[in-house]
């Protein structure tokens, strides 16, 4: 997957990043979505921290919702974008996961 610096599982539904799975958008959004939907979450976290220095918290909070709309959008949070029925296992410890074979050996030839 171009951009990630971080090992993708082989089904390329997660990233790894200190021992944690993290969900990755849906392949299948079109490009054009894809460039709005993530324009529109670097603006809401660029939102939220602004409102944060600022101490605004009204401000911070609707900038955390449209961060959680954005990935939501871009499956990234809220119902799996695969229809296979595999379980969801976003943000587990990749350790306690079928993946954990998987990750030992990336691990040791990465």
């Amino acid at each position: 997957m171009a951009g990630i610096k971080h090992p993708v599982t082989p089904d390329g539904r997660y990233f790894v990043v200190k021992g944690k799975l993290w969900r990755l958008s849906n392949p299948d959004i079109e490009p054009r979505d894809r460039v709005r939907l993530v324009k529109a979450l670097m603006d809401a976290r660029r939102a939220a921290k602004d409102a944060k220095n600022a101490g605004d918290r009204d401000v911070e909070l609707e900038a955390h919702r449209r961060v959680d709309e954005a990935k939501r959008s871009l499956g990234e949070r809220g119902p799996v974008w695969w229809d296979d029925g595999a379980p969801d296992y976003n943000r587990h410890a990749v350790k306690n996961t079928p993946y954990a074979g998987w990750y030992a050996k990336a691990r040791r030839w990465g």
